[in-house]
């Protein structure tokens, strides 16, 4: 079954106000690294349970550009459908 990008995007923001543990309303426009203070580890850990989730693989290098969650839904969404 393929995932809408709707369903991409709310498991990304579950995901994440889980992993942060804070008071910041995860949103489509929430800067993971200014605002979401998502380090490299956290950063790992995350892709690791999108790829389990989604059953895709997301390569290191396609992470460059993403610093939104909408540009990271963008990229699993794009990923996942091409698959």
């Amino acid at each position: 079954m393929t995932e809408s990008y709707d369903e991409v995007m709310q498991l990304l923001c579950d995901r994440l106000n889980a992993i942060v543990n804070s008071n910041t309303l995860v949103t489509a426009d929430t800067n993971l690294i200014t605002q979401l203070s998502i380090d490299s580890i956290k950063l790992l850990n995350l892709i690791m349970e999108i790829e389990d989730a989604f059953d895709i693989s997301i390569p290191i290098n396609a992470l460059a550009d993403v610093q939104t969650v909408r540009q990271l839904a963008d990229l699993v969404h794009k990923i996942k459908t091409s698959s």
